[in-house]
């Protein structure tokens, strides 16, 4: 049992009164990571490799442009990268008005795969990922922007909000990324993503938001990454 012990003179004097303390806390029932330092999240174009950036900022339509997304991580416990949302637009904000076209959305589902062949590929490490998406231009060719929502979470504690999800034509279904046994995960995909209730909201403490941007500038011939 702890005390508080008040002790108006030094030791060896007894203390002049103690009082018991009992510690408490709040306890979720999902649980949550804790850790510390700060968390640094990036975005580059990769080469055709994957060894290091990008050598050259043409590519041709039709191609693909691996995009890798990664945190460091510092002092904290392991966390799983996510790609909540991307988007591609014509301006450097999103207003009203932008012409935008969807890459991923409802928390995790790569939708431009149902359309092209865009996919997320494996990871090599838990904190990073790379979205291979195959090179578009808009209509009128005017530059494109490419946003997106970048997770930082727990992996042991992933949820319909919580996951990457590519979409495999061969089978018309949704397959989760790191784990295809885990893909009912992805069922909802086609539908709405929503949180479980009191366990999403609990649990919602230990994300971390960061965006992200990239420009590139599309052509008939190919797409200039900047």
């Amino acid at each position: 049992e702890n005390k508080l012990n008040y002790r108006p003179l030094p030791k060896p004097h007894p203390p002049s009164f103690s009082y018991p303390v009992r510690c408490v806390y709040d306890s979720s029932s999902a649980g949550f990571i804790q850790g510390h330092g700060e968390l640094v999240f990036h975005m580059a174009i990769l080469n055709y490799n994957f060894s290091g950036p990008a050598e050259s900022n043409v590519f041709p339509l039709g191609s693909f442009v691996p995009i890798w997304a990664g945190v460091n991580q510092q002092a904290h416990q392991p966390l799983l990268l996510l790609l909540e949302e991307c988007v591609a637009s014509t301006t450097f904000e999103i207003y009203p008005d932008t012409l935008t076209y969807p890459l991923i959305t409802n928390k995790g589902c790569l939708v431009d795969g149902k359309k092209s062949f865009s996919k997320f590929l494996p990871r090599y490490h838990s904190s990073s990922i790379i979205l291979h998406l195959q090179a578009f231009r808009f209509a009128l060719g005017q530059k494109v922007f490419i946003h997106c929502k970048l997770i930082a979470w727990d992996p042991d504690n992933l949820n319909e909000t919580k996951k990457d999800c590519n979409y495999n034509k061969a089978t018309g279904e949704w397959e989760f990324l790191d784990d295809p046994f885990q893909s009912s995960l992805c069922q909802c995909c086609d539908s709405a993503c929503q949180g479980c209730g009191k366990r999403d909201t609990d649990s919602g403490k230990s994300k971390v938001y960061n965006a992200k941007k990239l420009m590139l500038i599309m052509a008939k011939t190919g797409i200039w990454v900047c």
